[in-house]
This record gives structure tokens, C-alpha cells and sequence, in this order.
């Protein structure tokens, strides 16, 4: 009597990986859950959780061929790694491997690489291009943060992004130009406004520096920046690709528009080995989990944050007459976000076709409102960070000193948007008849 479980089927070996361009012919909700069929070598449904740090060589001494740790591996950038490849976490592993494979069919088939965190792949991103100026705007102080770092090390210039006559100094002797970035994040923290990609796409390419843009706020399926010129696209996967408020994440992202797309990839891989920005096997299995549900959780979190600001912005300009209209319009001064901009619409539309993003800033009647305010709410956590399936507010400069304390920063979450509204109204309320 054969002992074998009937219940088991045979399974190929691990290293008969069909080596596969991303098909375009599935969603993205249908590539967040089948983008990393082509590793899988058992039976498990969920992937397991790697935990190990190193992998065994072959047994078989003939197969024991020495590299080097920069020989670029026989596979495609951002392409399946087969089960029995791995040698060291620092350089792969299955869990942070799994994440990046479908990272790079959710992002349009541009190969992606994951990183500790959303500012180690900014610092990653400028150590590889190694600019001499760096056109930035308002955003995200972190950046900022890491550019100076690397300014102190290689001195160099940075400059306004919408002040193009600034990228320009005759008298310091630097012309922005061949081989220095552009850097746009759009949505911007922490207001939820939007920039147009392509043209500063186009103001970058006729320089011949590269566009680089943080598109942490509006992740798949709101906006693809490589469909408008984008050299590089990075992310805080801690954000939206985590979305559970559990996990560090970073993501760049190379576009295959790039004559020297896979030189990018490759480079940046080698780099990231010894700069040792890698992230943890539980970091990657969580955002595996997590992309599961990508374009679920976005589009509800961008429908939602949709109407409350449009809610908001009539309560504050008196158009809603409504007790629940009068109580806003008592706390609230004006609101930010990227539906606002009514002017934009004709460039916005085609920039982000399915959504404006899930983030908005309030800027309330005082500082001691703002930051009094969340106290007044049950369902948003008073909390920084944005991109959970839990709804946030924070009054800012709890964590960022260049806003005003006027400001306060809202991420929707996955609630139904119309307890978010009661939430937020009764909060006003209290407010106000707190200061009367």
C-alpha cells in the first residue's frame, strides 16, 4: 500500500521558474495578488515567513562557482528569484524578493527595489545618481533632512524647484544640467496639493537631469509617474503598500524609458549591498500581505478623503447653512488638497485619473484649535504618519516645525466616510463651544 498523500501533488522543483515579462493584461488588483505566482514552488497558500539571514550553497562541490558580491545575477531586473539563488539577506531574500516582484508589476513593470525605509531609498536614490544640484520643493522635511547630509559630503548645490532662474547661479559657477535631479513629491506633504509631472519632466529632460519624484501619496491606482517622464520613482512603502500602520518600507523604481534602465537597476543594486539599507524579513513578508489589497484600500481612502473635503470646503466657504455646515465653518479656516485645484484640472485629471489621494490639511481658526482638535475626535488617531486602513490626524508641528500650527494633517482610512464627517463635526462643535 503506497504510502504517499493523496492530498499532495508532486511539485516542480524550485528552480523551474519560467523567467516572465509582467502581463499587462491584468488589473492591478489581479497582479497585487497573482504578481508573485511565478515563485511559488509548495503548497502554501500564504507565503511563509522567511526568517533566516544566510542560505546554504549548493552540496554538490561542481556547483560551487565563486562571484563576486557586484556580478550581476542571469536574471532580469525585477524579475522572479528562484528559491534555491539565495545566499545572504543583505543581498536577497525570499521574503523581501517576493515584495519587490510584485512591486514591479504593480508599478507598470518597472523594476523595483525595496529598502529599510522611505528615506534610506531617497539617500540610496541620490548616492547613485550623485548630483551637483538638486532642484527641490515644499515636502516631506525628512528629505530635506537627507539631502543636507548628503549636501555636507559632496557640497552640493540645492535649489528651488519653482524658481527655475535659481537653477542657474553664473556668479557660484553651477548650471543645473547633465546628471543632476529634479525631485518633485507630488501630492506634497502634508497639504495634499499636486504638481504636474510632466512638465517638470520636461523641464528636467531639456537640462538632461533626471525627474525624480515621491509618489508616497499617491501610490497605484491613482498615479503612474513614468507614464508622464519620470526617471525614478520612489516611495515610503511604509505608507500605503504597508498600509497597516506595521511595517518600514522604502521603494525605488526605474523607468525602462531610461537608455541605461537596467545600468540604473543593476547599479543601485550593488549599491544598496554595501550601503546595508536592506529591509527585514518580516518587514517583507507584511508587504506581501499588504499588496494584496492595494487598489481595495486606495481607491476607498481616495473616494472617501474625496467627499469630506468636498464637504469641508462648502462648509468653509458658508455654501452648507446646515448647524453641522456653521460648526466648520466656526473652526475651520480653509482646507488643502489636490481636488481643490480647480485651475490644475486639465493637466490633475490626466495626472490622477482615479482619485485625488486620501490625505488633506485643515488649517483651523487658531493654533490652539488645531491642536486641540484631535483630542475632540473618536475615530481618527492622533498619530503622524498617513496610509493605514485606520483613519489619522495630527496637528503638525507635533513633528514638523516649517508649518504653521494652524495646520493640522488628515489620512483617511477605510471607515465609512459619513461617521468620518459626524466625527469631524462634532469635534468642531466642541471647539467652539469650548471657546465660547
Amino acid at each position: 500500500m503506497s504510502s504517499k498523500n493523496p492530498n499532495v501533488p508532486d511539485l516542480a522543483p524550485p528552480t523551474a521558474i519560467t523567467q516572465t515579462q509582467p502581463s499587462h493584461k491584468y488589473s492591478l488588483s489581479t497582479l497585487g495578488v497573482h504578481g508573485d505566482d511565478p515563485i511559488n514552488s509548495s503548497t502554501d497558500v500564504a507565503p511563509a515567513l522567511h526568517v533566516s539571514t544566510t542560505f546554504h550553497y549548493p552540496r554538490d562541490p561542481n556547483q560551487l562557482h565563486p562571484t563576486d558580491d557586484l556580478d550581476i545575477p542571469d536574471r532580469p531586473p525585477g524579475g522572479p528569484i528562484t528559491a534555491d539563488s539565495h545566499i545572504y539577506s543583505r543581498l536577497t531574500a525570499p521574503n523581501a524578493s517576493r515584495l519587490e516582484l510584485i512591486l514591479t508589476q504593480v508599478l507598470n513593470g518597472a523594476p523595483c527595489l525595496t529598502y529599510a525605509s522611505g528615506l534610506a531609498a531617497f539617500h540610496a536614490m541620490l548616492v547613485y545618481l550623485h548630483p551637483r544640484v538638486v532642484a527641490i520643493g515644499a515636502g516631506y522635511h525628512g528629505c530635506h533632512g537627507v539631502l543636507k547630509i548628503y549636501q555636507k559630503l559632496t557640497n552640493c548645490k540645492i535649489v528651488d524647484l519653482f524658481d527655475e532662474a535659481s537653477w542657474d547661479n553664473e556668479a557660484e559657477g553651477f548650471s543645473l544640467g547633465e546628471g543632476d535631479v529634479v525631485h518633485v513629491e507630488t501630492p506634497v506633504n502634508p497639504t495634499g496639493n499636486a504638481y504636474s509631472i510632466r512638465a517638470f519632466a520636461e523641464k528636467a529632460h531639456a537640462r538632461g537631469a533626471s525627474l525624480t519624484v515621491d509618489a508616497t501619496f499617491a501610490p497605484p491606482p491613482l498615479q503612474d509617474p513614468f507614464a508622464l517622464g519620470a526617471d525614478f520613482v520612489m516611495h515610503s512603502g511604509t505608507k500605503y503598500f504597508g498600509g497597516h500602520s506595521d511595517m518600514l518600507c522604502g521603494v525605488l523604481g526605474v523607468s525602462k524609458a531610461r537608455a541605461e534602465w537596467e545600468k540604473d537597476y543593476w547599479g543601485l543594486f550593488g549599491e544598496r549591498l554595501h550601503l546595508g539599507a536592506v529591509m527585514g524579513n518580516m518587514e517583507g513578508w507584511l508587504g506581501v500581505r499588504s499588496l494584496r489589497t492595494l487598489e481595495l484600500r486606495v481607491l476607498r481612502q481616495s473616494e472617501s478623503a474625496g467627499e469630506l473635503v468636498k464637504f469641508l470646503q462648502r462648509a468653509v466657504q458658508g455654501e452648507d447653512g446646515s448647524e453641522d455646515g456653521k460648526a466648520v465653518k466656526a473652526a475651520v479656516a480653509s482646507v488643502e488638497h489636490a481636488s481643490l485645484q480647480a485651475e490644475d484640472m486639465g493637466w490633475l485629471k490626466e495626472q490622477m485619473p482615479n482619485g485625488f489621494g486620501p490625505v488633506f490639511a485643515l488649517h483651523l481658526k487658531s493654533g490652539e484649535f488645531a491642536k486641540r482638535l484631535p483630542s475632540k475626535l473618536h475615530l481618527f488617531h492622533h498619530a503622524t504618519s498617513l496610509g493605514g486602513v485606520e483613519s489619522l490626524i495630527e496637528w503638525r508641528r507635533m513633528s514638523d516645525d516649517t508649518v504653521a500650527d494652524t495646520l493640522v494633517r488628515v489620512s483617511v482610512g477605510i471607515e465609512n466616510w459619513e461617521d468620518l464627517k459626524r466625527d469631524i463635526v462634532e469635534g468642531c462643535k466642541a471647539l467652539v463651544a469650548e471657546s465660547a
